[in-house]
């Protein structure tokens, strides 16, 4: 192993992806139990390494030299093995510091609330400090060792900036968010070094809101381009840290198809995927796969029933990315299914006039004109207020295509 990355569990991991595509190194994923960690040091048998949770005070016995942010902070993300000797690191200081200011927030005198008591609470800490905060304060789950609880940190009403540094809310878990911002009357702020999902339920509600907030890929980026200056001894000019993070972001984003029935979703989205290089899914088609023929579903189970199955799929293909994604055209009528959507999504939605579609008797519920047209005047506020783009300019198939290609070629 020459570079690589050691943790607990790495399945989430956007580390190699970085440091392969970008810098060409021979990088790993190195899964470790704690009994592992001793022995894998001791043996020295790497150039370089980051450290994740849950290692990132664990090392710290077995190095040499730790540098003098690192010391401060008392936790370790980059450790550069010198002719035998350790020499450990914290690039995830810069990483944080880089994702914040990014945010255009002028953090002085402002009221921080760090989410968890590990080895990146104590970083986003010192960020804070460095940030000239007017005041700090640490939420865990059992509220001890200078924290506040959880349930005592949603009396706090003056918190103006939330920083997450807990798992909660990662892959696979996407469901999950680590407090309620909804307590936080006076919150500008809200960021999460959680970056898979891209933007988890947190991130979300944050921007519901208008709140600025951002995920932990520009995060997780930066301290990458720090580590790599420690792993070979060169410098990165800061403009390759926004490079690296559009095309990430984009390489991982899926588009998302919402709209009408009869607007062309799956035609569009299957050419679109086959221009773009991307694995297409119909969420239709995966629920007549898995659980029959829709029209015999909604016989039998009703509408309600169907949405439930609808729900089921759209939150497991939701976990995954860089996919091109057809929903039905009633999937919106679940915040929920919108909000999973939107974790690792963009969504499209294909605008076309009512007069252009049609019904059919495939559809239970747009199976004539009529029908069409109430679901029309039931969806179309829906359609345009869950969308990140509407496609207007989408006569043809190749037209939508074009005009979703020249989007996401313009944005992030």
């Amino acid at each position: 192993m020459q570079y690589g990355l050691i943790g607990e569990k790495l399945g989430h991991s956007f580390s190699k992806d970085i440091h392969t595509s970008f810098f060409g190194l021979d990088y790993s994923l190195k899964e470790l139990t704690i009994e592992d960690v001793a022995p894998f040091l001791k043996d020295r048998n790497f150039k370089a390494i980051n450290v994740t949770i849950p290692y990132k005070n664990t090392v710290i016995p077995f190095l040499d030299y730790i540098d003098d942010t690192a010391k401060k902070i008392g936790a370790v993300n980059t450790i550069v093995n010198e002719d035998g000797i350790l020499k450990g690191y914290n690039t995830d200081f810069l990483g944080l510091e880089f994702m914040l200011e990014k945010s255009g927030i002028d953090f002085k005198e402002k009221n921080f609330l760090i989410l968890g008591d590990g080895a990146t609470s104590k970083t986003a800490v010192a960020v804070a400090e460095s940030l000239k905060a007017k005041s700090i304060i640490r939420v865990s789950r059992k509220g001890t060792d200078g924290t506040v609880s959880y349930a005592q940190a949603k009396e706090l009403k003056d918190i103006q900036i939330i920083i997450n540094t807990t798992p909660v809310g990662m892959f696979p878990n996407l469901e999950n968010t680590p407090i309620d911002i909804e307590s936080f009357p006076d919150l500008m702020g809200v960021f999460d070094v959680v970056y898979n999902p891209l933007r988890t339920k947190l991130v979300l509600s944050a921007l519901k809101k208008g709140i600025v907030a951002f995920g932990g890929l520009y995060m997780l980026v930066a301290q990458a381009v720090f580590a790599y200056e420690l792993f070979v001894g060169t410098k990165i000019p800061r403009s390759k840290i926004d490079s690296i993070y559009d095309t990430i972001y984009k390489q991982k984003q899926n588009i998302v198809l919402i709209g009408m029935p009869g607007s062309g979703k799956t035609t569009v989205g299957t050419l679109l995927a086959e221009n773009m290089g991307l694995e297409f899914i119909d969420t239709d088609s995966l629920i007549v796969e898995k659980h029959g023929d829709i029209t015999e579903i909604f016989k039998l189970k009703g509408e309600s029933g169907f949405r439930d199955i609808e729900s089921k799929i759209i939150k497991d293909i939701s976990a995954t990315q860089g996919k091109v994604i057809a929903t039905g055209g009633g999937a919106v009528l679940r915040a929920e299914n919108i909000k999973a959507l939107k974790q690792n999504g963009k969504i499209y939605f294909l605008d076309r006039p009512l007069e252009s579609l049609q019904g059919t008797p495939d559809r239970p519920l747009s199976q004539n004109s009529a029908e069409l047209k109430k679901r029309y005047d039931e969806r179309y506020g829906i359609y345009c207020e869950c969308a990140d783009v509407r496609i207007t300019e989408n006569t043809t198939p190749k037209a939508a295509v074009r005009r979703i290609i020249d989007n996401e070629n313009l944005s992030n």
